[in-house]
Order: structure tokens, then C-alpha cells, then sequence
């Protein structure tokens, strides 16, 4: 089996170092998609792993805490995240619209109005757009790579087939022994295009799923939080 695939290895590198000048470009821009497209999914891996932790320590500090002046300090206490980010605004803007309403001991202030409220949740949307879009970066890049990967090694094998045409017109031989190589050396590029492309499209489409559930997320945050200032009479 070993040297079934040592044979079969040694043949496709033959093919490569002997192809023409335009398979040798077209497996060149793949292979810098491969990798390139590689990069990406290790790096969203890890930023997603990061945020789930996040997401779940954000979650165990919420949910040892009854009112919002609580969780506001225990809010501050937590690193930089995009949950406590989101919480921090929403804080801040309702403290600037009722200046002094969470510090300990004051007294009970008037709700937001309907103006106010609106705004307020205006506030929560941008958060949640910019933090979606800050952890959407790269999946573009794996898009890009899904679609253009075995478009590129098509082309790469139409025009191998073109030459190897070109060649039989030229020597006058159409057997197979003298199309056979030719034909192989062209089929390499689409190979190498479903090679660069496949784990990309798989990666995006897991990633995409994976956005869309942390954009549920903070959107549900920010239900609590206004359910939280209509919960303690704060509206």
C-alpha cells in the first residue's frame, strides 16, 4: 500500500515538474489558496473557541447577580469581550440619559421615554453590527477560495486538454499512449482546485453557522437587558 502511494506520489510530482507553463501558474495560485485558505480556518477556530469561553463566563457572571447596578460591577471586573462590551454601552448610555440612577443608595428615577427606549435599542443594534462584522473578517477569503478553486483548476484543465490537442495536430498521432499524458497532466489543475476548495467551503459554511448563533446571542443579551430596566421599573 506504502508503495502504491509512493508510486502514485512520485508519478503526480512528475507530471507537475513536467507540466507546461500554464499548469505550473494555475497550481501555484491554487497552492497559495490552499494555504492561504488553511491560515483562515485555524485562525477562526481559535477566535470562536475564544468567544465561546467568553460567552460562557459572561453568562455565570450575569447569572450570580439580581440587579443591574450588580451587574454593572461585576460587568467591569471581566476582560474586554464583545458581551461585556455590549453591556458596557447599553450601561453607559442609560446612565447619560438618567445621570446618577445606578450609583448605590439613589433614589428612583423617572423611566425612559419612547424616544429614549428607541434609542437606547439603536445603541444595542450598532454594538451587535460592529461586533458581527469584526468576527465575520476572513470568511469572505473562504468564500472566495469555495467558488474561484475549481473554477480555476477547470481552466487550468481546459487548457491543458487545448494543448494536448494542439500536440496531436502537430505530430499527427491521436493513440492513447500519446493523449493519455497529456490528458493526465491537464486533470491535475482540477484535482488541486477541489483540494483547495473543498475544506474552504466546509469551513465557511461551519463559521457562518457559528456567526449567525453569536449574533442570536447578543441579540438576546439585549432583550435582557431592556427585559432587566423594565424588570426593576427603570422604563
Amino acid at each position: 500500500m506504502m508503495l502504491m502511494l509512493q508510486g502514485f506520489g512520485d508519478q503526480t510530482l512528475g507530471m507537475i515538474l513536467g507540466g507546461t507553463a500554464s499548469t505550473k501558474v494555475v497550481l501555484a495560485v491554487l497552492t497559495v489558496f490552499s494555504l492561504a485558505g488553511w491560515w483562515i480556518i485555524l485562525w477562526k477556530a481559535r477566535q470562536f473557541k475564544r468567544l465561546r469561553a467568553d460567552g460562557l463566563r459572561f453568562v455565570d457572571a450575569i447569572g450570580r447577580v439580581q440587579r443591574l447596578e450588580e451587574a454593572y460591577k461585576v460587568i467591569m471586573r471581566l476582560p474586554e469581550t464583545p458581551y461585556t462590551r455590549m453591556f458596557r454601552q447599553g450601561i453607559n448610555f442609560f446612565s447619560e440619559l438618567r445621570p446618577g440612577s445606578l450609583r448605590e443608595g439613589a433614589p428612583p428615577a423617572a423611566g425612559l421615554n419612547d424616544p429614549q427606549l428607541n434609542a437606547l435599542w439603536l445603541v444595542l443594534e450598532k454594538v451587535q453590527d460592529e461586533e458581527r462584522d469584526a468576527f465575520s473578517g476572513g470568511l469572505v477569503w473562504l468564500a472566495i477560495f469555495g467558488v474561484t478553486g475549481p473554477l480555476l483548476g477547470l481552466l487550468g484543465t481546459v487548457i491543458g486538454v487545448m494543448n494536448s490537442f494542439m500536440g496531436i495536430t502537430a505530430s499527427g498521432s491521436a493513440n492513447i499512449a500519446s493523449v493519455a499524458p497529456g490528458i493526465a497532466d491537464a486533470l491535475i489543475t482540477t484535482a488541486f482546485g477541489l483540494v483547495a476548495a473543498i475544506p474552504a467551503a466546509i469551513a465557511y459554511n461551519y463559521f457562518v453557522t457559528r456567526l449567525d448563533r453569536f449574533s442570536g446571542e447578543l441579540e438576546g443579551f439585549a432583550s435582557e437587558f431592556i427585559g432587566t430596566l423594565a424588570r426593576e421599573g427603570r422604563l
